[in-house]
């Protein structure tokens, strides 16, 4: 062995493995093998040891719904704290609502019978119009509040509730409520298996079937005597949650709880600099010298005015018993501080989820090419949101509930099944010609159809054409011939020579559609 007490892999031999190499070579391997495995089993995940590197780093194997319990509560006051006096957080739950929102996410009745579609989406407008249960807004600010509402506070509840019928209106109501009105000190167990976690009741298979709510807000400015301290029962099939989930769980948190801490240590900092900056600018200078008949020995700074001076003020001159000069005062300088708030402030974008020049409106380190690839990635996080989230768990309930109503109520046929095609707000175009031109270019070669990229503005397809056939209709009535018409004007601008305005013109040219010369 020549000394070496280590294997080729590095794992040491050992006395026992060498001798048993030169007696039994065989099981000598298999014991190497053995150690080996052993080895790379201990490298294994570094951030999984417990080592002075991660001594202080503590986790936890809690479900989300028992983290969410202890820490839900604290991290909504101080999310509502920060977007309520931190411009950063307020402008960055902005962002993402007018991304996710914006003018509204719209439905379309898609049954497959053009006239029920049309009675359908008539139905829809009107209700959509008055069916905030406070009369507030209308049916896209109830879904702007709500998707605020799970941004800023980790998620909201949505009441359906059920108005006296008559006449051609759906008998239907929504009402929002924070999330503080969930009894969520109520923990019990159920006869059948079932239980209540957090205000919510669940069955024996964890299926939600209620959610225990206080009627009033328990934070609110209604009398204790008016107040009812006890929570009430709603069934689940009247009640739409809207959060998002990032584990298995049936509770939310706010968005910006990865960016809190950052959040706050930078006005900390901004606001203790400002101090710094403050206090160094109150003191001009400090003047030594012409009371040496004092006999006290005592440090004392004095005015002008032979005042002791006990705090700063701007411009003032201070004097120093026994001193023969003056020194004026020098603010120091901070490098640095523009790069150090940019990097936290990157931080803080990152927490929220929003582009940093969307949340800062700093433009300066971006060109066209980099903001294109950042707002293409913010695009596809906010398609996520709006299809697996906000849709399924809050417009999706609330459209069933409609067209339930709307069955009861005698407006629509009750064994009709009328699913809605959502159209989310458009996305503005960062180029708009060439984008344009891509969009073109993408129908024309079979990509994707017309009806495709008129839903992708978030405009009602079948709305549209109806609207060219009348305005075409109307045009050819009056014999006028407009550029935006591709029947009748090519896309270089030139008239298409048609059987009709051939036999109108017979000065025009059929091969190009341009006037002849004779």
């Amino acid at each position: 062995m020549g000394g070496n007490t280590n294997g080729p892999d590095g794992v040491p031999w050992g006395v026992l493995d060498a001798g048993l190499a030169m007696l039994a070579p065989r099981r000598a391997a298999s014991r190497y093998a053995a150690r080996v495995a052993i080895a790379n089993l201990r490298r294994g995940y570094e951030a999984g040891g417990k080592t002075r590197v991660t001594e202080g780093w503590r986790g936890s194997n809690a479900s989300a719904d028992a983290e969410i319990a202890v820490a839900g509560p604290v991290l909504r006051d101080r999310s509502r704290d920060l977007v309520r006096n931190n411009a950063l957080a307020a402008q960055a739950v902005q962002v993402l609502v007018n991304n996710i929102v914006g003018p509204g996410i719209r439905p379309r009745a898609a049954s497959g019978n053009k006239a029920q579609n049309k009675r359908v989406d008539a139905l829809w407008r009107s209700f959509a119009a008055s069916c905030d249960y406070y009369g507030h807004t209308d049916f896209h600010g109830l879904l702007n509040l709500a998707v605020r509402e799970m941004i800023e506070a980790g998620d909201i509840l949505a009441l359906k509730i059920t108005t006296p019928g008559g006449g051609k209106t759906v008998p239907l109501k929504i009402q929002l409520r924070e999330i503080d009105h969930l009894d969520t000190g109520r923990v019990q167990d159920i006869a059948g298996g079932g239980y209540t976690d957090q205000g919510i009741e669940f069955d024996a298979d964890g299926r939600r079937t209620a959610f225990w709510m206080f009627p009033q807000h328990p934070g609110g400015t209604t009398r204790a005597i008016r107040r009812r301290f006890e929570s009430e029962r709603i069934d689940a099939t009247r009640v739409a949650h809207l959060f998002e989930r990032q584990r298995v769980q049936s509770r939310g948190v706010p968005w910006g709880a990865p960016a809190m801490l950052a959040l706050r240590d930078l006005g900390d900092w901004q606001a203790a600099e400002l101090v710094r900056k403050k206090t160094e600018a109150c003191l001009v200078g400090i003047v030594f010298g012409d009371d040496e008949t004092q006999a006290s020995v005592a440090p004392v700074v004095q005015d002008s005015q032979g005042n002791k001076v006990e705090q700063f003020e701007p411009g003032l001159i201070a004097y120093a018993r026994g001193g023969k000069d003056i020194k004026f005062n020098q603010p120091a300088s901070t490098a640095g501080v523009y790069e150090w708030n940019r990097v936290q402030m990157h931080i803080v974008a990152s927490g929220f989820r929003v582009p940093y020049a969307l949340m800062t409106g700093d433009l300066s380190q971006n060109n066209f090419s980099s903001s294109r690839v950042g707002l293409n990635e913010f695009r596809r996080m906010v398609e996520q949101l709006q299809w697996q989230t906000v849709i399924p768990m809050f417009c999706e309930p609330i459209w069933r509930w409609f067209i339930e109503a709307a069955q009861l109520a005698g407006l629509l046929p009750l064994d009709a099944v009328i699913p809605a095609e959502w159209a989310p707000p458009r996305f503005e175009m960062v180029n708009p010609l060439q984008d344009v031109q891509a969009d073109l270019l993408e129908t024309r070669a079979g990509f994707a159809s017309p009806q495709q990229m008129i839903a992708k503005r978030g405009y009602d397809p079948a709305a549209v054409i109806e609207e060219w056939a009348a305005h075409a209709e109307a045009t050819d009535t009056l014999g006028l011939i407009f550029d935006s018409d591709p029947r009748k004007v090519s896309k270089g601008g030139n008239v298409q020579p048609t059987e009709q305005n051939t036999a109108t013109d017979p000065a025009t040219d059929p091969a190009t559609g341009k006037p002849t010369t004779e």
